[in-house]
This record gives structure tokens, C-alpha cells and sequence, in this order.
């Protein structure tokens, strides 16, 4: 329970604990946040780490010159590259044992939606769920698990990384220090998961309602 309610405070208040992160490390700050960045897209256990509300908050603060943008934008490029491509072979070599095996923490549930992703978008996938908590981090898995080829994977990935990285970094670089949102800075993070969870709220009506229907 303390770990959660550390995360959720983490989230929450990513401002505060990420200038703090600054303050304490200088440069290391740049360390840390490739390895949030990789385990949250690497590790199919750690879905619950903060994703788009990271890149937001780390470009808000490249904005006060805490980081460097162009070496920041780096840093969370090769992490979200690193980590998925990891994820990736994980679920290429480990992913049937791995989600049969019963003590090992992995939701089902996000398993199978992951894959109905898949179904219907099929390799853009890997591109639409760079933007989507927790598909993010179980789709590379579910690719290696399916088989999809390194190659077809990989020029997806590739896309999905620079848009998703781009996106997140520059729009915390631009807006990140506008007054309301530095005073309202949990809100707007609120704001961003809201947002970024939409698609799969969407998807789950729009199936509830199929099934209505049939």
C-alpha cells in the first residue's frame, strides 16, 4: 500500500518531486529518467509507471533550462526504443510462460484487450499505443508473444517513439510554464491520463454496446 500511495503521489505531484529529482542528482536526472521511461515501456510488470505525465512535466522543466531539451528529447527516445524492443523479445522468447505462470503479476485482462488492439489496427498498433497507459506497455509484449517480425515491428516502433516522445516533451516545453497551468500543475496532469485513457473508455463502450446489440 505505501508503494502505491508513493506512485500516486509521484503522479499527482511530478512537478514537485521532479524539481526535487533535479536539485538532488543535476545531471543523473537525465539517468533516472531513462530508466522510468524504459521500465515503464520495457517491463511488462510496470504498466502503473508515469508515462505521458513525465514527458510533460521533464519538458516543462527543459523550459527553465533544469534540462537541456535536445539531450532530454534524446535520453527519452532511446529509452522508449530500448524499452520497447526489450518488451518485445521478452514476449517473443518468455511471453506464453510468462502469462501462464501464476504467481507472476500480470493482469489478463489488459493482456486481451491489448490483443483486440491488435485485431483491428493490426502493426499501427504499435504506433496508436504509444499514447495509451498500459497498451503502451503490453503492446510490444504481445507482439513478441505473436510473432510479429523485428522489421515490421521495429518501423512502427520507430514512428510510435518520435511521435509519442515529440508530442510529450515539446507540449511540456510550450505550455508546461504557462501561469495557470504551473499553478494548476496536478490538474493539467489529471488532464493528460484523462485524456491519454480516453481511447480505451472509448473502445470498451463501443464494444458494451455492440454486445447489446447482438
Amino acid at each position: 500500500m505505501d508503494v502505491i500511495k508513493f506512485l500516486i503521489d509521484f503522479i499527482i505531484h511530478i512537478d514537485v518531486h521532479l524539481g526535487s529529482i533535479i536539485s538532488t542528482y543535476g545531471l543523473a536526472t537525465y539517468v533516472i529518467l531513462f530508466l522510468i521511461i524504459f521500465m515503464e515501456t520495457g517491463l511488462v510488470f510496470t504498466p502503473f509507471l508515469p508515462g505521458d505525465s513525465l514527458l510533460f512535466a521533464a519538458g516543462a522543466f527543459a523550459a527553465l533550462n533544469s534540462l537541456n531539451i535536445f539531450v532530454l528529447w534524446i535520453v527519452l527516445l532511446l529509452a522508449a526504443l530500448i524499452g520497447n524492443t526489450s518488451n518485445y523479445w521478452i514476449g517473443y522468447f518468455f511471453g506464453k510462460k510468462i502469462v501462464a505462470h501464476p504467481r507472476i503479476p500480470i493482469d489478463e485482462e489488459h493482456i486481451k484487450e491489448t490483443k483486440k488492439f491488435f485485431d483491428k489496427y493490426g502493426g499501427k498498433t504499435i504506433i496508436i499505443a504509444r499514447f495509451m497507459p498500459f497498451v503502451r506497455t503490453f503492446a510490444p509484449f504481445v507482439a513478441g508473444v505473436s510473432r510479429m517480425s523485428y522489421k515490421q515491428f521495429i518501423s512502427y516502433d520507430l514512428i510510435g517513439a518520435f511521435s509519442w516522445v515529440t508530442v510529450g516533451t515539446v507540449a511540456g516545453y510550450f505550455f508546461g510554464n504557462i501561469r495557470f497551468v504551473r499553478e494548476n500543475f496536478s490538474l493539467v496532469i489529471f488532464g493528460v491520463i484523462i485524456i491519454s485513457l480516453l481511447p480505451i473508455v472509448f473502445e470498451i463502450c463501443r464494444k458494451k454496446l455492440l454486445n447489446r446489440k447482438s
